[in-house]
């Protein structure tokens, strides 16, 4: 280390230009292994306090001159002469720590030699001389975040630790070396690490355990479980060899390997900003809170009952009495082997008053046009039959942001301006069309084409088939009828897809991480799709699709395909990948699937396999849409529209010759001018021009402007957004929120907005009535409100900002409220 020890002597002469050392910022946070470590394991504000401390420090680097900088990057650059195997420049000066009261002035230059090649310093930078500022401040950041976890290694008594913070120091030094991004590679695997994770497995808990209780009582559940997680993904974990004495032998490997796993994902990270940081919770699962869970629960409430005159007093309570009662009742659940908290596919409604508010706001959003849910009671055999006969459109704009990208979207105006049909109206049609001798129009004499997947699902109705998601389990038993379908499928693929080799086939059949939807008949699976699902990604990969081939052309494949998809809608992931090849893009293509991919190429690169000869295709799916109703729902829309025009045909008494004018040179006429059109309803765009938003809502609005019209709306609502952009408490709101920075927003926000987001609607025309411009601000302001506390400067910014919005809209004579 003698080198390593120059090296260090070096960083600090060249440091003390700006006034302040190198310190060590990772221990002053404390690993909780000294005699203190009880009252030291969680203290995020020392934490807070270290980060800041090196972001200044940081800040001051990235202000000096750029040869000082280099200077810098010396002592980790390699010399640059050819045939010489420098890997760093090292001062040959004897290091003189200055007097107390002095100050040391830098001595180095770019000609001073270095100490083990004698080259100048100048040579180990040649190669950074070209690099743009932006590329010298990261490799700096880097050089900052290397020198602390050295200085980390000197003061660090535990030696696996210390094996750990070398071993990020080598890989800073080699990153900076070869001006490349910091990546751990290796055995350790990357985050998450299992599945649930430890975020997931406690709001399980949550929702498990308390689902039942009142409003109030149900958020009281909630603050707990986050302040125990916050409380975790801050916590200083005990090394392995502090453990020995209360660990058993078999246990202590594991704790080993997620103990080295949170070093260099959670805790290193949160201080070297130069390395990805992962939240605890989010990172890691079952093994590592079973191993941790009662000593931190011990010791965290030993911590607030020494403190507890530094708790507020309307928080002391909770604290005190209610967090420790919250706590016991989870240790019992995660220690227990039949708990569903940690049950992957874990799946409760939520509480009753979040239901009932969900429905509520739901029926709230009804826009006027749009049919939703009809209860009907077409006979006495049947209680009731629901039918979903129209999702609304606006919303489902709203939930895909990508749509107003899109050049139909611009066609999608959709026209408001008559009210609700009485539902007494839609119930008699849904009651006529569900009689079994009904027909209208041409299906009287041509007879409609049967659906492709109608055979399946009336099998399915008679129990002559089955659909099973079945999959092996190295943690679990397995039932032996199980392992007696997943050889049966094993046996399908393989004769289906005779090019892949049967060795591999069994392999992701029988791979814990794969799960296969199997379509039994007789007993026996006859078909199914193999799949692996990427929760934390968002999609899924479908490897393996068949049905054995004397049960083809019965649409058992559609109804597979449409079984998989309500599947992972219930699992919240709306998107597969798959590579197919030539035989099976046409299945695809009439599934959903294209080759255009929407999802970027990070999110699945590195998870999926890649296949020679095979496109690459992907599905979106739609959660509002039942798949395997999906069809039905269609004829059946399709029924009442035909219905509703046959009796708005029989409205009308009076059959009108064709026109002649035409024959005699007329080359147009107005539109009005057509004999009994305005009998059937039609209305000119100038009396269509305003029309009430809702039934019973006084106001008009534009719907179908000019072109005048059109430009002066859109003057109007760009002069406000720019107003609202430069007001000084839009900065939270300028872009979309950053998953890395924030991971848990869009579990809370399902339909978010920002700035820019309608600053892009704007420029392709989507706000084509104010309404749905303040439609989409107000959401900005909801959204903020329903994720941040009302004491935070967040919630306080919605404030300003709302306001603002509101004079802004006023001043522009475009607020009615």
């Amino acid at each position: 280390m003698a080198s390593e020890d120059a090296n260090r002597h070096t960083i600090v002469a060249s440091s003390e230009e700006s006034g302040q050392p190198v310190t060590s910022t990772l221990q002053q946070d404390g690993n909780g292994r000294d005699q203190n470590a009880t009252t030291r394991q969680h203290n995020p504000g020392n934490r807070q306090n270290n980060l800041q401390r090196i972001q200044q420090r940081k800040q001051q680097m990235f202000n000096l001159p750029r040869m000082k900088k280099l200077l810098k990057l010396a002592t980790y650059s390699a010399c640059q002469v050819e045939e010489c195997k420098c890997t760093s420049w090292k001062n040959a000066q004897p290091f003189a720590k200055p007097q107390k009261g002095e100050t040391q002035q830098p001595v180095i230059n770019f000609f001073d030699p270095c100490k083990m090649c004698s080259h100048t310093l100048e040579s180990h930078i040649t190669h950074l001389t070209s690099q743009p500022e932006e590329e010298i401040n990261r490799l700096l950041g880097m050089a900052i975040d290397a020198d602390n976890i050295f200085m980390s290694i000197h003061r660090e008594e535990d030696i696996d630790t210390k094996k750990v913070y070398y071993y990020l120091y080598k890989l800073l030094r080699k990153c900076i070396m070869s001006m490349t991004k910091p990546v751990v590679e290796g055995p350790l695997g990357q985050p998450p690490f299992e599945r649930p994770s430890i975020a997931k497995a406690v709001m399980n808990f949550v929702l498990h355990k308390f689902s039942h209780l009142s409003p109030r009582e149900w958020q009281g559940m909630c603050d707990m479980a986050k302040m125990f997680l916050h409380c975790l993904n801050h916590w200083n974990f005990e090394a392995p060899s502090a453990r020995r004495t209360t660990v058993n032998t078999e246990e202590a490997p594991a704790y080993k390997v997620n103990y080295t796993r949170w070093l260099v994902f959670c805790h290193v990270p949160a201080f070297c900003d130069s390395l990805t940081h992962h939240d605890t919770p989010l990172a890691f699962g079952k093994t590592l809170l079973q191993a941790v869970f009662r000593p931190v629960c011990r010791q965290l409430m030993d911590k607030c009952h020494s403190e507890r005159d530094k708790i507020a007093p309307e928080k002391r309570l909770l604290v005190l009495t209610h967090f420790p009662k919250f706590l016991s009742m989870l240790d019992e659940e995660i220690y227990s082997d039949n708990s569903p908290i940690w049950n992957p596919d874990f799946k409760q409604a939520p509480p009753s008053h979040l239901q009932a508010a969900l429905e509520s706001k739901g029926h709230q959003a009804r826009k006027a046009g749009e049919f939703e849910k009809v209860t009907v009671i077409p006979n006495e055999k049947d209680n009731f039959t629901t039918i979903n006969i129209c999702p609304g459109m606006k919303k489902l704009q709203e939930k895909r942001l990508n749509a107003e990208g899109r050049p139909d979207a611009k066609k999608r105006k959709i026209d408001d301006n008559f009210e609700d049909l009485p539902d007494d109206t839609i119930a008699e049609i849904v009651a006529s069309i569900n009689d079994t001798d009904y027909m209208s129009g041409s299906d009287a004499v041509f007879p409609p084409n049967v659906p492709r997947d109608e055979t399946a699902k009336m099998e399915e109705s008679k129990k002559i088939i089955e659909f099973h998601v079945v999959g092996n389990s190295l943690t679990r038993p397995v039932s032996k009828q199980t392992m007696l379908w997943l050889i049966g499928l094993q046996d399908v693929f393989s004769h289906q897809l005779p090019k892949t080799p049967k060795e591999y086939i069994t392999q992701l059949v029988f791979d814990p991480k794969h799960k296969t939807l199997a379509l039994i008949k007789d007993g026996r699976p006859i078909g199914g799709i193999c799949f692996c699902m990427f929760p934390s990604q968002g999609f899924t990969e479908i490897v393996f699709c068949a049905v054995t081939s004397h049960e083809q052309v019965k649409g058992y494949g559609t109804h597979l395909m449409n079984m998989l998809k309500d599947y992972h809608i219930k699992n919240n992931i709306l998107h597969f990948l798959t590579f197919a090849d030539d035989f099976a893009i046409g299945y695809f293509r009439k599934q959903g699937f294209s080759n255009d991919i929407k999802l970027p190429k990070s999110v699945y690169n590195g998870y999926i396999k890649y296949y020679v000869s095979a496109m690459l295709m992907h599905c979106e799916l739609n959660a509002r849409i039942v798949y395997t109703e999906f069809t039905a729902v269609i004829r059946k829309q399709k029924e009442i529209v035909k219905k509703l025009i046959h009796q708005k045909q029989q409205e009308i008494p009076k059959v009108h010759p064709g026109l002649t004018c035409f024959k005699e040179g007329v080359r147009g006429i107005p539109i009005e001018s057509i004999p009994g059109i305005h009998e059937t309803g039609w209305k000119s765009s100038s009396q269509t021009r305003t029309r009430g938003v809702t039934k019973g809502m006084q106001g008009s609005e534009t719907l179908d402007p000019s072109l005048e019209t059109a430009d002066s709306l859109y003057n109007s609502l760009h002069g406000v957004l720019n107003g609202v952009k430069k007001h000084s408490a839009a900065w939270p709101f300028l872009k979309p929120v950053d998953k890395n920075d924030v991971p848990d927003y869009y579990d809370h926000i399902k339909y978010p907005m920002d700035l820019k987001t309608m600053y892009d609607r704007l420029n392709t025309k989507y706000y084509v009535t104010k309404k749905l411009f303040i439609a989409d601000m107000m959401r900005i302001f909801t959204n903020c409100r329903l994720y941040n506390s009302p004491g935070t400067e967040y919630y306080r910014c919605a404030n300003a900002l709302e306001k603002c919005f509101q004079k802004r809209m006023k001043e522009a004579g475009l607020w009615d409220k």
